[in-house]
């Protein structure tokens, strides 16, 4: 098992809901370091540099009108295996498909709309928390 770094977004509606605290609690209880932290609300130009991935889908206009439509928390997270380890913390982007206990599916409304971003690669979960943060702003280093 390696050590990771992956990046968490609690997105707009995470935000707006009050469920911050209770996200974080969430992501600390399963055994995650938190090496940075912000809040930022993103412009559209920041939120579609992000998910430049996924401009030729239909919901990319969607998504980064969203991720622009109010405050997030940036989170850099490092622990063993954290990638998949987080993906099963928050669940399906589907809420509706996501297993119970899962954030997405305790708190999410809609895929669209779902509380949380989680990289879904080591390689993205390094490049993602670099998007965002300097080496500088981490606390700690990974493995």
């Amino acid at each position: 098992m390696a050590v990771e770094r992956t990046l968490a977004i609690l997105k707009p509606d995470c935000v707006h809901k009050n469920l911050v605290g209770e996200v974080i609690r969430r992501i600390q209880d399963a055994g995650f370091s938190i090496r940075a932290l912000r809040m930022v609300r993103l412009s559209k130009a920041e939120a579609e540099g992000f998910y430049a991935v996924h401009k030729e889908q239909p919901f990319f206009g969607d998504l980064t009108d969203f991720m622009s439509s109010g405050p997030c928390v940036l989170i850099v997270l490092e622990k063993q295996d954290a990638v998949s380890d987080f993906r099963l913390l928050i669940g399906a982007t589907d809420p509706s498909q996501a297993d119970a206990g899962t954030i997405r599916h305790d708190f999410a409304e809609s895929k669209g709309q779902n509380i949380v971003h989680g990289s879904d690669s080591s390689k993205n979960g390094l490049s993602e928390s670099n998007y965002f943060f300097a080496d500088l702003e981490m606390v700690g280093n990974a493995d």
